[in-house]
């Protein structure tokens, strides 16, 4: 079925679905498409040993006027040139590292070579390169030919690939650089070339990161975050025992925004990501990553968020209630959220008072209560959609709505355009777990997946029983994949937290997490069969920080009773109906009109 909002809405059949949308639409972007500039192939060498207090990491400063990361403390590296790839049948090589890889790291020990003075290379017995062999070669003449008639081999095969870094899309010039890592030679000494580079030192990454913030030591923000995960070694054969394979740790094309009014960057797996991916996709420096209630934050054009002043332990940052559609389509209002005059003012001013629908995604007390006072916000006009809470659910969430939405159902806003008409389509997909009456709204035109509380960002959503229900929950998940997959969808909006993209990997990510924690509560029922829920969640959730465990318990007791039923030696397993009581201090409900 195919409601239009605009005046009397007629009845449509539902349309078949729209296969394959890639991305939001050009028209809805914020910002003007841009091309970033081109990636240079380059490589980067971090020389490893061990020190007094574990491992250390060379480290050199960049001339003042460089033109890339201008007097920051970097490793040793360079863009990739010609003679690197000729370089090949000077070089030891492992079988598996193919052609490029083997030209990348001849550039990253070339380089090496060059800035900081230290040759990584093999005589013809094996044995490693001395200094005497350093001695004996000219820092600005071409090096393979030099080791060549030297009987030296560069030694690539000692080298390991650690990570793969892309500029950020925002930067003028950008490069395309593999990190690798190797033992420091025995008797060499790093001697800085005095042009390039300055003052070589031994650093500690722990100790790097601490005086970078102390503002003693300038770092851009790949070396950063590579000695964040660097420093997670005690010892350089540790580190490069985990970069034994052949394929980089993590790859990462960091993002930028701004925080505080300061440009902040962002790697792939970090909260702020996906909403940069989706409001700023080819690096424009235009969206503040903030969180406050004052005023409406732009995701498209087409779409608003606000954030309710109701940060907390459950709520995150606070309740992200959204707005779809244009001044010229009018609005519908996502998640309306508890009922704080001043955050219900705002939205209505937001979307000029010209609100077609109100849709609660589910009826707890920080999405449902606000819908009926926005309503009376707009004159009584637009309706208040949703599912009825059902019986299960907690006093404080009491919620119905005026008409009941259906599964697959299509809500659509329609705008005059040049050549036609543009159209915001939510297509309404039933998805029970987090709570009974749950439902995700999916925007077909561009790809994008309201997920309400079912998907959070940086978090995983609770599951509390008699309301919530894990297997429920689980082929929900496996319900809205399906429906990304069909739809395109990349970027997914939750009602608290950030703009979350890779959609699909979003979702397996987290389905395969609640199995892995499925599986833990799993060994604790059977460790402790006649336990309490306290017991169970001290042995299935010890890796949580124990004041979270009051909250993990209702998650834990919804995975229990869903393994009860599909496991028969746990069919006897006596189970509370409840982890926790009514909580009496919860959020007044929605108060609806009569029906």
């Amino acid at each position: 079925m195919e409601r239009e909002l605009s005046g009397c809405p007629p009845v449509r059949l539902a349309r078949p679905p729209i296969i394959a949308v890639t991305m939001p639409r050009p028209s809805q972007l914020l910002h003007p498409p841009r091309t970033p500039a081109p990636l240079l192939p380059a490589a980067t060498l971090l020389l490893l040993r061990d020190g007094a207090q574990g491992l250390e990491v060379l480290m050199t400063r960049r001339h003042p006027a460089a033109r890339f990361a201008p007097g920051a403390y970097v490793f040793p590296g360079g863009v990739i040139d010609a003679q690197d790839a000729a370089a090949h049948a000077h070089a030891t090589r492992r079988a598996a590292q193919d052609d490029n890889t083997l030209t990348a790291a001849l550039a990253a020990i070339r380089e090496c070579f060059e800035e900081v003075g230290v040759l990584l290379a093999r005589r013809a017995d094996g044995t490693p390169a001395t200094a005497g062999d350093v001695a004996a070669l000219d820092r600005h003449a071409p090096l393979a030919a030099q080791c060549a008639a030297r009987g030296l081999r560069l030694a690539a095969a000692d080298v390991f690939w650690l990570a793969r870094w892309l500029t950020d899309r925002d930067l003028p010039r950008r490069y395309d650089v593999p990190f690798f890592v190797a033992h420091m030679p025995a008797g060499q000494t790093p001697v800085a070339d005095g042009a390039e580079q300055f003052a070589p030192e031994w650093v500690r990454p722990a100790d790097a990161l601490a005086r970078h913030a102390a503002g003693q030591f300038h770092m851009i923000f790949p070396t950063i975050r590579t000695l964040e995960r660097l420093r997670q070694w005690p010892d350089a054969n540790a580190a490069l025992a985990a970069c034994a394979g052949e394929q980089p740790l993590w790859t990462s094309c960091p993002r930028a925004g701004t925080l505080a009014g300061r440009e902040a960057r962002y790697m792939e797996h970090e909260p702020p990501f996906g909403e940069l991916a989706l409001t700023c996709p080819d690096g424009q420096m235009g969206h503040a990553l903030d969180w406050q209630s004052a005023q409406p934050v732009p995701l498209l054009k087409n779409v608003l968020r606000l954030t309710a002043p109701n940060p907390g332990f459950m709520t995150g940052p606070g309740t992200n209630s959204y707005l779809v559609g244009s001044a010229a389509s009018g609005y519908i209002a996502i998640d309306p959220g508890p009922h704080d005059p001043a955050h219900l003012q705002r939205l209505w001013q937001a979307a000029g008072g010209d609100i077609r629908a109100i849709v609660c995604t589910h009826s707890h007390a920080d999405h449902s209560p606000g819908a009926y006072p926005l309503q009376a916000l707009c004159g009584g006009r637009p309706p208040v959609l949703g599912l009825p809470s059902q019986p299960t659910a907690r006093p404080a969430s009491r919620f119905t709505p005026q008409r009941a939405l259906q599964d697959q159902e299509l809500l659509t806003l329609k705008e005059p355009a040049l050549g036609g008409e543009i159209t915001h389509t939510l297509r309404v997909l039933h998805t029970p777990g987090h709570a009974a009456n749950h439902v995700c709204l999916l925007l077909e035109e561009d790809g994008l997946l309201f997920s309400g509380d079912h998907i959070l960002s940086g978090s995983t959503t609770v599951v509390d029983p008699p309301d919530g229900d894990m297997s429920a929950y689980l082929d929900s998940l496996d319900k809205l994949d399906a429906a990304c997959a069909a739809h395109g969808v990349q970027f997914i909006l939750p009602a608290h937290g950030h703009v979350m993209h890779e959609a699909r990997a979003t979702i397996a990510r987290l389905k395969a997490h609640r199995l892995a924690r499925e599986a833990k509560v799993l060994a604790a029922l059977r460790a402790l069969p006649h336990g309490t829920l306290d017991d169970w969640v001290a042995h299935a959730y010890a890796d949580v920080p124990r004041q979270a465990w009051p909250v993990a318990k209702r998650s834990l007791l919804a995975h229990a009773q869903r393994l009860r039923a599909i496991t028969p030696d746990l069919a006897p397993l006596a189970l509370p109906a409840t982890a926790l009581p009514p909580n009496p201090t919860a959020l007044a409900t929605a108060a609806p009109p009569a029906p």
